[in-house]
């Protein structure tokens, strides 16, 4: 008899424990997935959505709160939010992919090194300075040129497409390699910090149906690196030479001188900080 009691009392312990921890993890899956549905939507100036989202789900509490329902019921309101969820995945999958790269490269930093970190103020100045001079003397005599501002992340296969160069950044050496019918002209260089570090890299387009026409090959893989990972991308059209600008899947044309030194200046400033951080 004694043995019964204490197999019940065992069961029912372990079934309770059971429920807790499920109930518990539940809830932390499911903060989780609020909280970057959330951050997605207000980083992107989506904040309507955000409000209609927490009314959704405020509401949905105080139902749960006042009113007994069945566990029919209770399934609806769970399966609401997370279509909610599902729609806003699809609608910023292009931000939520270049957040899941970032996040690896931020797991590896620690076990990969910048081609060069050896970034001060005066040689920020002095390479802003010579990609600038090269931008706009390219600019003039239309040659086409496209440049990546990265910071060591990325793929490994996108820079071995090219031919690494590790040298110091300079406006005739930029011109040089995008000199019509040199070798590497037609691919992408690619500058980490102080150093271009390599050049004739080859980019994923980017897949947007809407972009202008008039926009080549060029633009459509500056605005395809951008779309996926946290990099700039500085372009210069063969055909007018006019200057562009990506940045995170988005592009603006003809940019001026002072256009072209904010994003060099933005770029260089990130990596005056990664060196103080190291």
């Amino acid at each position: 008899m004694l043995e019964k009691i204490a197999e019940f009392f065992t069961k029912l312990g372990t079934n309770f424990q059971s429920s807790v921890l499920s109930s518990i993890l539940t809830i932390v899956i499911l903060f989780f997935v609020f909280y970057y549905a959330i951050r997605i939507m207000a980083k992107n100036n989506a904040k309507w959505l955000v409000f209609v989202f927490v009314v959704y789900v405020l509401g949905t509490g105080i139902v749960f709160i006042s009113f007994e329902t069945t566990a029919l019921q209770s399934k609806f309101y769970f399966l609401v939010p997370m279509l909610f969820v599902i729609a806003v995945i699809s609608m910023f999958a292009t931000e939520i992919k270049r957040d899941i790269w970032d996040l690896g490269i931020k797991k590896t930093s620690s076990e990969t090194k910048h081609v060069d970190r050896g970034v001060s103020d005066p040689n920020a100045t002095k390479c802003i300075d010579e990609i600038v001079k090269a931008l706009q003397n390219m600019s003039k005599n239309d040659v086409g040129a496209i440049i990546i501002l990265a910071n060591g992340n990325l793929p490994k296969s996108v820079i071995e497409s090219g031919v690494t160069i590790d040298s110091a950044i300079s406006s005739a050496l930029i011109e040089s390699i995008f000199f019509p019918k040199t070798p590497l002209h037609d691919g992408a260089m690619v500058i980490n910090g102080t150093k271009i570090h390599a050049a004739g890299c080859f980019l994923p387009l980017s897949q947007e149906v809407n972009l202008p026409k008039e926009l080549g090959t060029r633009h459509r893989a500056g605005i395809g690196i951008t779309e996926t990972i946290n990099v700039t991308a500085l372009i210069v059209s063969e055909e007018t030479g006019i200057i562009s600008i990506a940045q995170g899947g988005k592009i603006k044309r003809y940019a001026d001188s002072e256009m072209l030194r904010k994003a060099l200046k933005e770029y260089y400033w990130q990596e005056l900080l990664g060196q103080r951080n190291v």
